[in-house]
């Protein structure tokens, strides 16, 4: 369910989830879409909320998008030990906020989360697309990091 933002804005949503190859029906719903003009991007349990300036850049902002929706998956998919598996694989200091003040990319579920947005949309015009191998989002090759969530998630090779 999206609320708030133009007509323009939820299609953006909508563009984003729909041009990434993930499968985003393995997330068990609700998920609740919010559109509100200058607040940061963010992800809880259930919920999303997308900056609304953010989203009239268009397909710039697809991948933020994507990024926003992967923190589902880890919240309503994930356990624990499954979690550290991804951090020892993924890198990071910490998996998601237990240790203050990291910088973003020292969070292992933001390393998973820009990664999946990467490696299931892997288009010029993502903004998660890696510019080093040290950005978060390169932090696991494509092929790679595909092979391991069709693992986790139990899904058939394609």
């Amino acid at each position: 369910m999206i609320r708030g933002g133009t007509k323009a804005e939820r299609s953006v949503v909508v563009s984003a989830l729909e041009v990434s190859s993930f499968d985003w029906n393995v997330v068990p719903g609700p998920v609740t879409i919010e559109i509100a003009r200058g607040v940061d991007s963010f992800a809880v349990r259930g919920s999303i909320w997308l900056d609304a300036d953010l989203l009239d850049a268009g397909t710039f902002a697809m991948g933020v998008v994507q990024h926003e929706y992967a923190h589902q998956v880890d919240f309503l998919l994930f356990d624990d030990p499954l979690r550290a598996r991804l951090l020892d694989e993924l890198g990071g200091v910490d998996w998601c906020g237990g240790v203050p003040d990291l910088p973003h990319a020292a969070y292992g579920c933001e390393r998973f989360a820009s990664t999946l947005a990467w490696t299931y949309w892997q288009s010029h015009e993502n903004c998660m697309r890696p510019m080093s191998p040290w950005d978060e989002s390169a932090a696991m090759a494509p092929p790679r990091f595909k092979a391991l969530i069709r693992s986790i998630l139990n899904q058939p090779s394609r």
